[in-house]
């Protein structure tokens, strides 16, 4: 199941570049546009909030105590204002993190990557592993041996699909199709690029390589012959 996150602004073009970009990096994204519609989704429990403080009908501070009220859903206010005063109303108030507009986009990435790790989903921890290859599925943190690495949410999604079938050969448009949908041609170089990331985490301390390339056809997990 992909990581639910609700984007909660009324501007049409940040939902809009939030929503791409969460999408593409393999987030599942809902939006409100208002405080009453806010509380109406974070009712379904999203694994996360990115949540603008200046909101029609009610504003962010008023959400962010009600959801708090009854539930633990980690929330990143994402807003214009950047006085102390206003940073310190946020977080005590009940919001996670704070990150004042405008942003760099791997900054939200990053800060959303770390509260999740900070409040796994419940009842879904499992560990996977393949030779000494292991990933935690709650932590969403991934180990060779006693070394471990971070994955951004795509590399996850690509890697976890990976140990889900190990051995198998996974052609190219099946890992297309999978981990990025139908948004991309087929001469998109996007799995290539994304196969390259994990290889360069899985093997960064000298480790043999896991990710195997099968010519003509795709990609498989499992380990060299000597």
């Amino acid at each position: 199941m992909r990581t639910r996150i609700l984007v909660v602004d009324d501007d049409t073009k940040i939902t809009s570049m939030l929503k791409r970009a969460l999408t593409y990096e393999g987030y599942e994204v809902e939006v409100a546009t208002n405080g009453t519609q806010a509380l109406a989704l974070a009712a379904g429990k999203p694994d996360l909030i990115i949540l603008d403080i200046m909101l029609p009908v009610m504003d962010g501070l008023a959400v962010c105590r009600q959801i708090r009220a009854s539930s633990d859903i980690p929330i990143l206010m994402l807003t214009a204002r950047d006085d102390t005063a206003d940073r310190v109303l946020g977080l005590d108030t009940g919001a996670d993190d704070y990150l004042v507009k405008p942003f760099a986009l791997e900054e939200l990435l990053a800060r959303i990557r770390a509260l999740l790790r900070r409040h796994p989903r419940e009842n879904e921890a499992e560990v996977l592993q393949y030779g000494d290859l292991t990933l935690n599925t709650a932590t969403r943190e991934g180990f060779r041996g006693q070394r471990s690495f971070t994955l951004t949410a795509k590399e996850y999604e690509l890697l976890l699909y990976f140990l889900q079938n190990p051995q198998r050969v996974l052609t190219r448009d099946e890992l297309m199709a999978r981990i990025w949908g139908f948004d991309f041609s087929g001469e998109s170089n996007v799995l290539e690029v994304y196969i390259g990331y994990l290889r360069s985490k899985l093997e960064a301390g000298g480790e043999p390589r896991l990710i195997q390339t099968v010519r003509g056809v795709g990609y498989a997990l499992k380990e060299q012959r000597s």
